[in-house]
């Protein structure tokens, strides 16, 4: 557990929720050490109501008394609210930047001083300790700068640091990726309901089988394709479905995805 520190958050949207409740949930961060703004008085309220912490609508408050300031809010906004808060930060402040294409350098100059800046690219399941987050340093960030925030997201998940001109590329996989496994969840559980199953069963199957299907591939380290090769009986049921998912060029469809989704990103800075 984090002792003395005190961490802050500019923005408590589905992410920076998420990413809250996820520190809660680990016992790693006490829930009096963290503190969050809102955009104004209601959504303050029912943040704080929801996660049983200190809220406020006064970022400078926020950035001024924060060990730790995770920035949580929509990259279009990222300039003026550092524009508010520079002034309240300092060279011991560590500041997390969780904004889909808002590069470590344009947030360093909007800063205008040698406060470390950490990029990050986390992604929803962090709520419930799954999550994947890829950091990267800016330029005054020190190993034990990132060992930090290594620690801080590991209580939810699983955590790596990439060199920032990957950043986006991670967006499309692992940041925005979580939507598109529920599509493909659902449109499994579709197939089901199609031939029977009720709704609620067929979603359970599908949800279940992704995560087991996920953890076999982290867990035994062997490559997809060779797991694929295992399930796959000659004449059998699993190539008919993996034959038609070619037929109907998903593979293509998904790498293409991830493409366009880091793409973007890109345009986002």
């Amino acid at each position: 557990m984090l002792e003395n520190k005190k961490i802050g958050f500019i923005g408590a949207g589905v992410m920076g929720k998420a990413i809250i409740g996820g520190l809660i949930e680990s016992g790693f961060v006490k829930k009096e050490s963290i503190f969050a703004s809102e955009i104004n008085q209601e959504l303050a309220n029912n943040v704080s109501n929801e996660l049983g912490i200190d809220t406020s609508t006064d970022n400078k408050k926020i950035a001024e008394g924060s060990d730790i300031l995770f920035i949580c809010t929509k990259p279009f906004v990222m300039k003026d609210v550092l524009d508010e808060i520079k002034n309240n930060l300092t060279e011991n402040t560590l500041v997390i930047s969780i904004a889909a294409g808002v590069s470590s350098e344009t947030i360093e100059d909007c800063i205008n001083k040698p406060v470390p800046v950490i990029r990050t690219m986390p992604n929803t399941p962090v709520l419930v300790k799954e999550g994947m987050v890829a950091l990267c340093r800016g330029k005054y960030v020190t190993d034990e700068h990132i060992e930090l925030a290594k620690n801080l997201f590991e209580q939810t998940g699983k955590c790596i640091e990439v060199p920032e001109k990957l950043i986006n590329t991670v967006t499309g996989i692992s940041g925005s990726g979580p939507a598109f496994m529920y599509l493909i969840i659902d449109a499994l559980a579709d197939g089901g309901v199609k031939k029977g199953l009720p709704k609620k069963t067929a979603i359970e199957l599908a949800a279940q089988t992704a995560l087991g299907a996920a953890k076999m591939i982290l867990e035994t380290g062997k490559h997809p394709a060779i797991l694929k090769d295992e399930v796959t009986t000659p004449g059998g049921t699993t190539i008919a479905g993996l034959m038609t998912m070619e037929e109907h060029g998903i593979r293509s469809a998904l790498a293409k995805t991830v493409q366009n989704t880091a793409e973007k990103a890109d345009e986002l800075g």
